[in-house]
């Protein structure tokens, strides 16, 4: 196989791999934010822990293989960004091990004082990563300070521009209404009417500011100059399934809500790859010293070697995690038995 279509084969991959992990973690990460809020009682909390109890783990190796396929197919890509987004990245890196001890301690005591410590720490766990994705993901769409030796010659405050930040706020609201929605599909009894009410309020800024970022995106990037693919009618179907979402809670038909805020979610990030290639990183400095999937590769054998690995493992990551979220699959309420 020649080396071109490696390296496409690749983008698209990674582009699968990020996809899955926005769709994935992303109710994960909502579920964590609305913790604090839409359950007052310890068995209602230790409730809704227990909804992403047996995937939130299994969720993040999407990242961890995602982050993996970028170091070995594309190098440059992933010296250049984990460089230049090194201080984001440390500090999402701390949110989400604070939220996995969280996660293991807080069952280790039944003082509420230290339960709340730990249903704060999921919160803030959650919800960093979920605004800093969308900062740094806006980033890469804008377009950062990247020199012709393809390094990052910006600084921290580089990465906190209006742009990125309303992209973060965004990506915050969007993963809240998806675990909202989540919540819906997994809960019952008081539970449910909670989440039910909380996802129908959580749906209007989760739109409003998705809205806003189409827009700002459009005026202050190139993503929609057909630069790379031209995506059709893939951003149309996301917003199509983002708006649906509040006409199918109101019908309380939980599993279509969820599969919307997921489509919404899923083509929204498959729009950003389509726009960006073959670019992976944009550079605001001269758009000759942008990264592509030329430029940053690994060598046509190590790509082929990476393809044999992965036709052969990615189906059997995909049969497990499918069969866990059958088994998993009833819903849970105050009269489960309850683990965490």
């Amino acid at each position: 196989m020649e080396l071109e279509t490696l390296q496409i084969i690749w983008f698209i991959l990674v582009a699968v791999l990020f996809t899955g992990f926005f769709f994935l973690e992303g109710f994960d990460y909502g579920v964590g934010i609305l913790l604090p809020f839409i359950a007052r009682e310890d068995r209602e909390r230790r409730a809704v822990i227990n909804t992403i109890g047996p995937f939130w783990d299994g969720n993040e190796v999407w990242l961890v293989t995602a982050g993996g396929a970028m170091f070995a197919a594309f190098p440059e890509w992933y010296a250049t960004l984990f460089s230049g987004f090194y201080p984001a990245l440390i500090i999402m890196l701390l949110a989400l091990i604070i939220r996995g001890v969280a996660f293991e301690f807080r069952s280790k005591s039944d003082n509420p004082s230290w339960r709340a410590l730990w249903d704060w720490s999921i919160f803030a766990g959650s919800a960093i990563p979920a605004l800093l994705w969308g900062v740094a993901l806006a980033n890469i769409i804008r377009g950062v300070p990247i020199d012709a030796d393809m390094n990052y010659a910006g600084g921290f405050l580089t990465l906190l521009n209006p742009y990125a930040l309303l992209c973060g706020i965004a990506s915050l609201s969007i993963f809240t209404l998806h675990g909202a929605v989540f919540l819906t599909l997994k809960t019952k009894g008081k539970l449910y009417d909670s989440s039910m009410s909380v996802a129908k309020k959580a749906w209007a800024p989760a739109t409003i500011l998705s809205f806003f970022f189409a827009a700002y995106t459009y005026l202050e990037t190139d993503l929609f100059a057909r630069l790379g693919i031209n995506p059709g009618i893939v951003p149309v179907f996301s917003v199509i399934a983002l708006a649906s979402v509040i006409f199918l809670l109101k019908n309380s038909s939980s599993g279509w809500a969820f599969a919307m805020t997921g489509i919404a979610i899923a083509f929204s990030t498959v729009t950003i790859f389509l726009g960006l290639f073959p670019r992976v990183m944009v550079s605001s400095l001269n758009p000759d010293w942008s990264l592509t999937i030329y430029n940053a590769s690994s060598s046509e054998y190590t790509l082929g070697i990476m393809s044999i690995v992965a036709l052969i493992f990615v189906p059997l990551v995909l049969i497990y995690q499918g069969w866990t979220y059958w088994v998993f699959r009833q819903r849970i309420g105050t009269d489960s038995e309850l683990e965490y």
